[in-house]
């Protein structure tokens, strides 16, 4: 249960009483600001408290903006101000200093509080009304600016993603947010449209593993379904406020193992015809997820920059002035929304085969031109980076043990630039796999090499203008590495337990991605040095072909697949139902 100090006389014929109410507050009136400190004392310490000039003039859904949220500890807009149990104290210090002073007793709080350090959130409310009249005419003109608003309709155009792709903006929005609606209106959450999300593209990866036609077809119309859902979830998330740590996890995870789940499904399929396609689909995973990887670091590069412009981020921003051009350029790189329609379509239409050569094809361009222009931005502009953007490169680095190690041992300034021992590390283990039959102690001693300099690309901050680049490299080098020994092993099962290697292993990179996005910083070290890290995995991996027969390999990489995920998840599942986890939602560029 929540509670609203509502301060002042009533209002005769206002409604606020009841739309607090319709919130899930208790109200409890005082007569002046001056009598609330009493009745904050007498609020539980655990709840959430919120102030509310009695005179409040506004829609429901600004106060629910202001009230309601939970992703932050205080949030206020004219005439309410509400806090959550980590700035309860901050709230009653206020409260004990502000009793006089100029302008709605809420606001004069909200302000007190803000400049005691406690950050508070102003929602934009856009067209919505709130205000505190100071007399009858005032008041008049307010009640009739939000009689000439509709409330309900704002808060369904405020359930769409500010930013979202082509096909997700025109052809999945537009409905999707009245199923969001019809779904808040019978009391279901998030979370239970996420778990439906999930269900029906794992029933879509289990249509397309029969092989058959009509599997294909009906795959193919599920997971445009499961899509639908994505999108109503995180809908349903902003027209009801109902944001959470478990939400935040599962909508950050639950596309990934959705899609590549599918992926999955379509290379059992293709075996059930006698064609092989699992090099091509672990080929697709590996490439998404670099792809993420590089999005994920560019961004926590250079977030908090200082001096962050660039020539070619002035360009990039003449190019959105024009309208058509914003919605080639985010269709260009094959989005979810694209990527899921294409998936959807070939997969009823054609074969397994021609839809993974699709995707590479089609994320690989993607892949290229984002990376290109941020490669460009880096050299072109003259940023600083701080502490805390090194700090979350370094996390994202994932270096285990060994790396550390070097780390240690090579951690003074060197004039040399690392990133490109550190590609000719990557690139010497992949073509020394590649090129070197399976089983070659050669490989060996290729991956002691990366991660000798892996290791020493990581030894200071990663502050350099292309630093963001060693992540994303790091993950092409132990997944390609992955595939390539698979492939040379060339015996059944291999392919399938590295899909289950990878999946497993980029499942943590991930949870690593969204815990530093949440401000929660990296998963523990211990967790890091038992799954080895990328170079320690790496050089397991080429051990372990090194050392076993063929018809072993794939029984080993399964064992290896299973170890990484049990730990990941247990730690992961740990952490995202635990209080410390952050209550994010997804708002940024769609993946």
């Amino acid at each position: 249960m929540s509670t609203v100090i509502l301060t002042g006389l009533p209002v005769p014929g206002s409604p606020l009483e009841d739309e607090l109410r319709s919130l899930g507050f208790d109200v409890r009136a005082v007569p002046a600001p001056e009598d609330a400190p009493a009745a904050l004392a007498g609020v539980p310490a655990g709840q959430r408290v919120a102030v509310v000039d009695s005179g409040f003039v506004g829609h429901p859904h600004a106060l629910r903006l202001a009230l309601t949220d939970p992703r932050f500890d205080a949030c206020a807009v004219t005439g309410a101000f509400a806090v959550q149990p980590g700035a309860r104290a901050a709230l009653e210090r206020a409260a004990a200093l502000t009793p006089d002073g100029e302008g709605p007793y809420a606001d004069r709080l909200a302000a007190a509080v803000e400049a005691s350090g406690t950050a508070v959130q102003r929602p934009e409310l856009g067209t919505l009304v709130a205000a505190v009249p100071s007399g009858a005419a005032e008041r008049a003109e307010a009640l009739a600016a939000v009689a000439a608003v509709d409330d309900e309709a704002v808060r369904l155009r405020s359930a769409v993603k500010a930013r979202d792709g082509f096909f997700t903006t025109f052809f999945i929005s537009p409905y999707s947010r009245y199923i969001a609606r019809w779904c808040a209106r019978r009391g279901l959450t998030p979370n239970q449209v996420t778990t439906a999300s999930l269900l029906t593209a794992l029933l879509a990866a289990g249509c397309a593993a029969t092989g058959e036609r009509w599997g294909y077809v009906t795959a193919g119309v599920l997971l445009l379904v499961s899509f639908v859902l994505d999108c109503t979830d995180g809908q349903l998330a902003r027209y009801s406020l109902q944001y959470s740590t478990m939400g935040a996890w599962l909508d950050a995870t639950f596309d990934r193992v959705k899609e590549y789940s599918f992926y999955a499904g379509l290379a059992l399929g293709a075996a059930r015809d006698g064609d092989d396609v699992w090099a091509l689909a672990l080929g697709s995973m590996i490439l998404m997820t670099c792809r993420h990887v590089v999005d994920f670091s560019f961004n926590e590069a250079n977030h908090d920059a200082t001096a962050n412009t660039s020539p070619t981020a002035a360009l990039s921003d003449r190019l959105d002035s024009v309208g058509w051009t914003v919605w080639v350029r985010r269709m260009i790189i094959l989005p979810i929304g694209e990527r899921w329609a294409m998936i959807a379509v070939l997969t009823a239409t054609t074969t397994p085969r021609i839809v993974f050569y699709a995707l590479l094809i089609g994320c690989a361009f993607g892949a290229l031109y984002t990376t290109a222009g941020r490669v460009l931005r880096s050299v072109t502009r003259r940023a600083k980076r701080t502490d805390r953007a090194a700090q979350a490169l370094a996390d994202l680095a994932d270096s285990g043990p060994l790396a550390e190690l070097v780390a240690k041992a090579a951690s003074r300034p060197r004039p040399l630039p690392r990133l490109p021992f550190a590609v000719l590390g990557a690139a010497l283990v992949v073509g020394v796999a590649w090129y070197e039959p399976f089983g070659s102690t050669t490989v060996i001693y290729a991956a002691l090499i990366y991660a000798l300099l892996s290791g020493d690309a990581v030894g200071i901050p990663p502050r350099g203008p292309l630093d963001w680049l060693l992540p994303p490299l790091f993950r092409a080098a132990e997944y390609t590495t992955v595939l390539v020994l698979a492939v040379k092993a060339d015996v059944p099962g291999a392919l399938p337990a590295a899909f289950g290697l990878v999946a497993a292993v980029a499942y943590h990179h991930y949870d690593t991605v969204y815990r530093i996005r949440g401000g929660s910083g990296a998963p523990p070290r211990w967790l890091v040095r038992a799954t080895g890290g990328h170079e320690g995995r790496v050089l397991l991996t080429v051990v372990l072909a090194a050392v076993l027969a063929r018809e072993a390999f794939p029984v080993a990489l399964t064992a290896v697949a299973v170890f990484v995920a049990l730990v990941v998840l247990v730690e992961s599942i740990r952490f995202w139902v635990s209080a410390g986890a952050p209550a994010v939602h997804d708002e940024g560029e769609p993946a």
